[in-house]
């Protein structure tokens, strides 16, 4: 925001808006940008007139004038507008918080795709997107600009060019690398992108001290990407749930930090996730010999650590339920941890039913065991050693050295065909009662596992697995009576629509309770 005018401050500090609304009134929005309240990074982008250039409300340079400030619910609004990137504050660094700007399920599942890179290419089509969503080309459009005041396409370029831009800013990767890693067609259309947006090539915006790695060097030396957050940020608790569950071979947690194997169209690798809470972000080590993955790769990163949610504005909503209060106030920076991969994680819901957390843990071992890759010798270590099994293996495997019950077993092999049959299986459908209805039609699949499968891979905010025993622990008054399902889900209406947040905070509390009981009985 270079060289631009002061104005006089607003008389008070702006309330958060809300969740429904896509932005607040300008005069707030500006009391957000004079103040830099860091509540409203990644809610709203101010475009100045006077300048060209769009901001994050939290960047350092002098305000501009009210007249001359121009408000937007997304960066790719602000693009798409006629504004370029601040060079100071650098938009591609702003939380990632595009999902919670509206309430359209439609474009929740759109960003999801677009960040997979279904826009990404010479030939890809905004019909296309629309098919996979079910919806038509129009409505989609209509949709994107209520909710995101941008249409599909300026999301997808926008998010090109930021990608990009922070991969030139932060790593050592080559520009024809980076090109194609953002999701460019061509090297040639990446290099006029920014000279149109930034009057400069790309290989401008790289410090000159930084010299490039060799190309194809991804695989073995790894790039390094800092993924925001908005905080707070519970990062023990993500970690400790992340162990809990690490199957052998596949993941590993040791020294703060969470590394899993990759495997992505037929290609093998990993990454490595540490927390930086100084920087209110997470440092990701990714390994992979394609770099057009990385899209992919981070977005299922951004999944597993839940690092889209607005906890504060969802926790201001269920902290309203007197039974929930305490619990929000004791952890306010519990996240609701999601699944790696859609398939990967509906057979560890299965292998989890009836059964407790480590015994879950070691069923997958075994299965990982009896029909998992290993990783190739020069890609493994002691630690990560074989990567999860496909559909295809598990369709195909005898599963009964798995000493599971016939159902079970039964149960997997319904899942894995399920998974072969419908690519979009793992993606939520037009509600969340239509996600749980299609994931209960596989057989075997019960109204518990779809709801968990729901909330960990789908994302639906509103899944809710009220049998579940931890969580009637959790919602069980100290000396009360436990409710009962039923009674548990009259008690969540008022939770929603983050019924799956509220689910994790009353595993949390039994978790919690569980732990003391155990010490106690220790010392007595």
């Amino acid at each position: 925001m270079d060289h631009l005018t002061r104005d006089t401050d607003p008389p008070h500090q702006p309330d958060l808006p809300a969740p429904e609304a896509m932005l607040p009134e300008p005069a707030a929005c500006y009391r957000a940008l004079k103040s830099r309240d860091a509540r409203f990074d990644g809610r709203i982008f101010v475009g100045v007139t006077s300048t060209g250039i769009y901001c994050r409300p939290i960047c350092p340079a002098p305000s501009a004038k009210f007249s001359n400030c121009r408000f937007y619910p997304s960066a790719a609004a602000a693009q798409e507008a006629g504004f370029r990137p601040c060079l100071r504050c650098r938009p591609e660094t702003a939380p990632d918080l595009g999902a919670w700007h509206g309430t359209s399920n439609t474009v929740t599942r759109g960003l999801a795709l677009i960040a997979e890179g279904a826009l990404d290419g010479e030939d890809t089509l905004v019909d296309d997107l629309a098919a996979r969503l079910g919806i038509g080309e129009r409505q989609l459009r209509r949709l994107f600009k209520e909710h995101l005041g941008a249409s599909p396409i300026a999301v997808a370029q926008t998010r090109r060019v930021l990608f990009a831009k922070q991969l030139i800013h932060d790593t050592r990767l080559p520009m024809a690398e980076v090109a194609l890693a953002a999701g460019f067609g061509s090297v040639r259309r990446f290099n006029e992108t920014f000279q149109q947006l930034y009057q400069r090539p790309p290989s401008a915006l790289r410090r000159k001290a930084v010299t490039a790695v060799a190309q194809g060097s991804v695989a073995a030396q790894g790039v390094v990407v800092r993924l925001r957050y908005r905080p707070p940020y519970d990062w023990p608790f993500m970690l400790s749930y992340l162990k809990a569950r690490a199957i052998p071979g596949i993941e590993h947690v040791a020294d703060d930090c969470y590394a899993r194997t990759v495997a992505l169209d037929n290609q093998i690798g990993s990454i490595e996730v540490r927390h930086e809470p100084a920087q209110n972000s997470l440092a990701v080590t990714i390994r992979f010999p394609c770099v057009r993955a990385l899209p992919t790769i981070i977005a299922r990163i951004r999944r597993v650590f839940d690092l889209g949610a607005d906890v504060a504005t969802i926790g201001a909503h269920l902290a309203q339920d007197q039974r929930l209060a305490p619990l929000i106030a004791a952890r306010p920076g519990l996240r609701a941890p999601g699944g790696w991969d859609g398939f990967e994680l509906a057979i560890r819901a299965i292998l989890g039913q009836q059964v407790t957390v480590t015994s879950g843990r070691q069923l997958a071992g075994k299965l990982v065991k009896l029909c998992g890759n290993p990783l190739p010798a020069a890609q493994g270590t002691p630690a990560l050693s074989m990567v999860f099994p496909t559909p295809a293996a598990v369709a195909a495997a005898d599963l009964s050295a798995l000493g599971m019950p016939n159902a079970r077993r039964l149960a997997l092999t319904h899942m894995a065909a399920a998974a072969q049959a419908d690519p979009d299986l793992f993606r939520a459908a037009g509600s969340i009662e239509e996600t749980i209805a299609k994931l209960c039609a596989i057989k075997g699949i019960g109204d518990w596992t779809a709801h968990y499968i729901a909330l960990r891979v789908v994302r639906e905010t509103d899944a809710f697995p009220a049998s579940d025993i931890g969580i009637l622990r959790g919602a069980t008054p100290p000396g009360g009576i436990r409710p009962s399902p039923k009674e548990l889900l009259q008690m969540a209406e008022t939770w929603r629509p983050w019924r799956a947040y509220a689910a994790q905070h009353l595993w949390a509390a039994d978790e919690a309770l569980l732990e003391q009981k155990n010490a106690k009985g220790d010392r007595d």
